[in-house]
C-alpha cells in the first residue's frame, strides 16, 4: 500500500506494488447532484436492476446503479490482466513544447501500449470477466472506429467467450485491418446497419445507402443479445460502469504527477461517448467537487458531431432503433447520423449522463474542433513526438496545442495534461485523405440538428 498519498484524499486509494490502482474510483459518489436515472421508455419510470439484467451482466448492472460507493475493488483476474500493460506511461512532450516555443509543460497519458491500441481494454477485460463469472457463453457489442470491438475481442478470447461485433459500416469499409484484428481474436464482425437483424432491416429501409452510426450498431447488438441464448450486451462507452472502469487512467495520472511534483492547470480529453474523458478526469474532478483543488477541464468533440456544444440536455434514446432505455444527456437526437466523411470514432449522438451533469453544472468546458485542424495537430505531434496518434486522441492534441500557444502569448507557465487514447496505425485511410488534401470539414447546419431534436421523446 502506498501510504505517502493515502492522506491526501478523504479516500484511501490503495495501490498495488507497481502503483497500479487496486480499486476503481466512482466519481458519482462525490457528485452533489447525481446523474439522472435511466428511464423505461414505456413507463417513463427509472429502470430497475431486474430490467437491465435482461441486457447487461449482473455485476455491471450493480455498478451502473451504484451512486454511493467511492472505491470498488478490482477483481484479481482483471488486475492480473492489467499488469500486462499497466500502469501506462505519462510522458512529457518535450519536443512538442520546443516546436511550439511555449513555456507550458505538456504531459500526455498514453493508452496505446496494448494490442487493442487504445484505452478501451480497461473496461473490456472487466466486463468480459463479469460475463464469464455469470456463466455466459456469448457477448454482443458495437464498435465505431474499431478500438472497442478490438479490445472486447481480445478480452473475450482471454476468457473463452464468443464475441459478436456490429461495426459501423463506413468504418467497416475504411478500416479492414482493424476488422481483421477482431476476427483474428475469434470475433465475428458484421457491418451495421445489416440485414441480419429486424432493426438493421428497418434502418436500411428508412435510410437507404446509409453508412451507419453507433446508434444503429447499438440497436443491432442489443437485439442480437436479447435473442441469443446465454448472451448479454457489453457497451464500450457512455454508461456509468464503463466510466468507472476507465478511472484507472486518472488514478495513475494523478499518482505519476505527484511523483513529479506537478499539479495540472488544464486537463484535456477527447469526448465521443465519454469513457476516456471520464476516466482521465475522475480523481481530479473529485478534488474539484470536494473543494480541494480547482482545475480547468476541457472536453473536445468533433464539429461534425457536437453533442456538448450544440446538443440539447434532455432525455433521449441511447440508440437509433429505440430499444434501449432513455438517458438524460447532451444529445443531437437518436436519429442523428454523422457525416461519413468524419474520420474518427467520436460519432455517438449523445454523451455520458455523468459527464452531461458535470457540464450542465459548469464544472468543465467543451470545445468542438474541425477535422482538418485535428489532423494538422496529429501530424505535428507525430513529427515531433514520434507516435502516430489516433484521430480521436488528436482532438485532445488540437486543444492541448491551442492551450500551449495561449500560454506562449500570455507568458504563462502552466501544466497541461491530455489523454492520448491510442495509436492511429489503422487509420491510414483518413491520414491519406488529409495528406492528399481531400479531407473535408463537414459541420451540420442548424436545420440538420433541428430534425434530430424534433424526434426527442416527450419526458416531463
Amino acid at each position: 500500500m502506498n501510504t505517502k498519498n493515502a492522506n491526501e484524499t478523504p479516500y484511501k486509494t490503495y495501490l498495488s506494488e507497481n502503483e497500479l490502482p487496486a480499486a476503481w474510483y466512482n466519481l458519482r459518489a462525490d457528485m452533489k447532484t447525481k446523474p439522472a436515472p435511466l428511464l423505461n421508455p414505456a413507463t417513463l419510470k427509472p429502470v430497475t436492476a431486474e430490467e437491465l439484467e435482461h441486457v447487461f451482466c449482473r455485476e455491471c448492472v450493480r455498478q451502473e446503479l451504484d451512486n454511493t460507493t467511492p472505491l470498488i475493488p478490482i477483481p484479481k483476474p482483471v488486475l492480473d490482466f492489467y499488469r500486462m500493460y499497466r500502469p501506462s506511461p505519462l510522458i512529457r512532450a518535450y519536443f512538442l513544447e520546443k516546436a511550439l516555443g511555449t513555456p507550458a509543460r505538456i504531459y500526455y497519458k498514453f493508452e496505446g501500449n496494448n494490442t487493442s491500441g487504445s484505452h478501451k481494454l480497461n473496461s473490456a477485460i472487466a466486463q468480459a470477466y463479469y460475463a464469464k463469472e455469470q456463466g455466459l457463453t456469448d457477448i454482443t457489442t458495437e464498435t465505431g472506429a474499431g478500438q472497442w470491438g478490438t479490445a472486447l475481442s481480445m478480452a473475450s478470447a482471454f476468457f473463452g467467450l464468443k464475441c459478436h461485433v456490429y461495426m459501423v459500416k463506413c468504418s467497416y469499409e475504411q478500416k479492414p485491418f482493424r476488422r481483421e484484428v477482431m476476427r483474428t481474436y475469434g470475433a465475428d464482425v458484421t457491418p451495421s446497419p445489416s440485414m441480419t437483424t429486424d432493426i438493421g432491416k428497418k434502418i436500411n429501409a428508412e435510410f437507404p445507402g446509409t453508412n451507419g452510426s453507433l446508434g444503429c450498431a447499438i440497436s443491432e447488438a442489443v437485439e442480437a443479445a436479447v435473442k441469443m441464448p446465454n448472451a448479454r450486451y457489453l457497451l464500450g462507452s457512455v454508461l456509468n460502469q464503463v466510466c468507472l472502469h476507465q478511472s484507472v487512467i486518472g488514478l495513475e495520472t494523478q499518482a505519476a504527477l505527484r511523483k513529479l511534483g506537478e499539479t495540472p492547470d488544464v486537463i484535456i480529453g477527447c469526448a465521443g461517448g465519454g469513457s476516456n474523458l471520464s476516466g482521465l478526469i475522475a480523481p481530479f474532478m473529485g478534488e474539484k467537487i470536494r473543494g480541494e483543488h480547482d482545475y480547468r477541464i476541457i472536453a473536445v468533440e468533433p464539429a461534425s458531431c457536437p453533442s456538448f456544444t450544440r446538443g440539447k440536455y434532455a432525455y433521449d434514446f441511447c440508440d437509433t432503433g429505440k430499444v434501449c432505455p432513455l438517458q438524460k444527456m447532451y444529445t443531437l437526437g437518436s436519429a442523428f447520423i454523422p457525416s461519413p466523411s468524419h474520420a474518427g470514432g467520436l460519432r455517438y449522438h449523445g454523451m455520458s449522463a455523468m459527464l452531461s451533469e458535470l457540464y450542465a453544472e459548469g464544472l468543465m468546458e467543451a470545445r468542438a474542433v474541425e477535422q482538418t485542424s485535428v489532423f494538422e495537430a496529429a501530424t505535428m505531434f507525430a513529427r515531433t513526438e514520434g507516435t502516430l496518434p489516433a484521430p480521436e486522441s488528436s482532438h485532445a492534441i488540437r486543444v492541448a496545442i491551442d492551450e500551449a500557444l495561449r500560454c506562449k502569448a500570455e507568458g504563462k507557465t502552466e501544466t497541461i495534461v491530455f489523454g492520448l487514447t491510442g495509436t492511429g496505425y489503422f487509420d491510414m485511410f483518413a491520414y491519406g485523405n488529409y495528406n492528399d488534401g481531400t479531407m473535408s470539414d463537414y459541420i451540420p447546419t442548424d436545420a440538420d440538428l433541428a430534425a434530430g431534436f424534433a424526434m426527442l421523446p416527450k419526458v416531463d
